[in-house]
């Protein structure tokens, strides 16, 4: 079940530090937009992806697994751009060392109802197939700076 506004609202103003697993250092790529853009907002974005460890992506040192970020980074949401396949192990691995952890939202296209459930029960909110970044901009005004949502174009005769 999509949370309403005021939900998602309270978790994006609650949130500081984002761990983004499947962040790109690739700068034509989806999850590098999402996190320049939450960069730019004030979040500290925290870099997750194997393949990158020890580099540098946003100015953030880049991790191999949630679970090699240091204790003294209070984490409160992990940013899913993984397959949905990959949702348990991340869920699981999130929920086993990241204890300031408030929130696992997991991108558009991403959804695993178990995984979901399970983090639920931990006290968990959870977000499924939706973006931060698209997220962010609806609920706070910035659609309407780009052109969009300002009720000019309409598709009324």
């Amino acid at each position: 079940m999509k949370p309403s506004d005021s939900e998602l609202r309270r978790i994006l103003l609650a949130s500081k530090c984002v761990a983004m697993v499947g962040l790109s250092p690739n700068e034509t790529r989806p999850s590098f937009f999402v996190g320049r853009y939450l960069k730019l907002k004030g979040y500290r974005i925290i870099p997750v992806n194997p393949g990158h460890a020890g580099a540098e992506i946003l100015g953030a040192t880049v991790y191999g697994a949630l679970g090699d970020i240091p204790s003294d980074i209070a984490v409160d949401m992990v940013d899913i751009f993984r397959r949905s396949d990959q949702v348990p192990a991340i869920v699981d691995e999130a929920i086993e060392h990241l204890p300031s952890l408030r929130t696992v939202w997991m991108q558009i296209g991403v959804e695993h109802d178990e995984a979901a459930d399970l983090a639920k029960t931990r006290g968990l909110d959870v977000v499924q197939n939706l973006c931060p970044k698209m997220e962010h901009q609806r609920l706070f005004g910035e659609l309407r700076k780009a052109g969009f949502n300002t009720g000019i174009i309409s598709s009324k005769l």
